[in-house]
């Protein structure tokens, strides 16, 4: 198949290619790196401690329980890797940098899924006047809240490419389109003030957020048949919705297998990223279906008001320190004789990251603080709003399982 899209990838000979690969800051280098922007870009994230807590946060379906066979986010990412690799090489795009963004795409997704992105979003709304959206998120956590440790040893912040960062603020699939462009300005990012308002400014980007649909419709019904979500009158109709495309079952393999052919054998750069007709009817009809029988199952309610509760309550409890003890609560947070529970004090350790204090006579502080030489975007915490906005960061960082074993010392105490 011809490579229709080579003279638009995102490469040297792209107009863009400049602003495309801008940082904010110049990357510490290696004299003998032989890694493309996008390609150290990909490395970095897969060494980021929000990329491995992926392995234990919800896709769409409570997992904490451990079974192994139901998809979590990691694997979805994965997932989402692949299709958008195997569209980018078919159609002569950047690999590289598709699979930057795809991997990278839900870093700083909250704990229990789009479940627990809803309870950050109300609380937030009530203290910070803004709305939580995971797209959004994910940007504000590679600028500012992931680090890594430099040649000296130091922490510093992320610093991805502009490309990529723009392929994860943009990724946002829930809006029915088709023949899709990439946008043509590279805005400033901070703009976006909505989800799904702006597409990607690459053809890479919104090869992501196309490959990110394809990804979960299959999967989500895998795991709600293994599950035993859907009734008999459920399964009937997915049958049905399969014969009517000419498909004898629709799971992941089957959905990822025709809709990869025939995105690459409907798109041109002229006409944009295109499904057939035929499929994207299929696809449409697949996202209603997935949405009415899938996540709004009743057998979801229990974890929905699960969810709410855990991260309801460790929300009051982390904002009433500051409530008590006002400038001095990483201090006491950390040397309070009285609470000894270990998230209180893992919440004083990463907050010291953040924050410009004068930790002198607090040694495991000052040990913490002196090597990171990352943005202290909560300043010295002088205003309530600050210490807010830091713990509801710690929390969008949690694990499910982390948020669950935190909410179990709640009940211990």
């Amino acid at each position: 198949m011809e490579k229709l899209f080579k003279e638009v990838a995102a490469n040297e000979s792209n107009p863009n290619w400049e602003g495309l690969i801008r940082r904010e800051t110049k990357l510490y280098g290696h004299s003998d790196d032989i890694r493309s922007p996008f390609a150290r870009d990909c490395n970095r994230v897969l060494h980021s401690l929000a990329y491995r807590r992926l392995k234990h946060k919800t896709q769409l379906f409570y997992n904490a329980a451990g079974n192994d066979h139901i998809c979590t986010r990691i694997e979805h990412v994965h997932h989402v890797a692949s299709v958008s690799e195997t569209i980018s090489a078919t159609l002569g795009l950047n690999v590289e940098l598709t699979t930057a963004i795809a991997l990278s795409h839900d870093l700083g997704h909250a704990p229990f899924g789009h479940q627990g992105e809803v309870v950050i979003s109300k609380i937030t709304e009530k203290y910070l006047g803004e709305r939580f959206w995971h797209e959004k998120n994910g940007v504000y956590f590679v600028d500012n809240i992931e680090l890594l440790e430099d040649l000296e040893r130091n922490y510093r912040n992320l610093n991805l490419t502009y490309a990529v960062r723009d392929g994860i603020i943009s990724h946002c699939g829930e809006v029915d389109q088709n023949e899709i462009f990439p946008r043509k300005e590279l805005m400033d990012l901070s703009e976006i003030k909505t989800a799904g308002l702006h597409q990607a400014a690459t053809w890479e980007g919104c090869v992501v957020k196309i490959a990110d649909k394809i990804a979960y419709l299959g999967r989500d019904i895998e795991d709600a048949t293994r599950l035993g979500y859907l009734s008999k009158t459920e399964k009937a109709l997915l049958k049905e919705i399969a014969e009517r495309y000419d498909e004898y079952a629709i799971n992941s393999t089957v959905l990822v297998n025709n809709l990869i052919k025939d995105i690459c054998q409907n798109s041109t750069p002229g006409t944009g990223l295109s499904l057939s007709k035929k499929m994207f009817e299929q696809i449409s009809e697949l996202r209603k279906f997935n949405y009415e029988h899938i996540i709004k199952n009743k057998r979801l309610d229990t974890y929905v008001k699960y969810s709410q509760l855990v991260i309801n309550e460790l929300f009051e409890v982390l904002l009433d320190y500051y409530n008590l003890y006002r400038d001095r609560v990483i201090f006491e947070l950390s040397d309070s004789g009285f609470d000894n529970r270990k998230f209180v004090k893992d919440f004083a350790k990463w907050l010291v990251q953040y924050v410009e204090m004068d930790f002198r006579g607090y040694e495991w502080a000052e040990k913490i603080s002196e090597r990171c030489t990352n943005k202290k975007i909560y300043g010295t915490l002088s205003s309530e709003k600050q210490y807010i906005r830091a713990v509801l960061d710690f929390i969008a960082g949690m694990t499910d399982v982390y948020a669950l074993n935190a909410f179990d010392e709640l009940l211990k105490c």
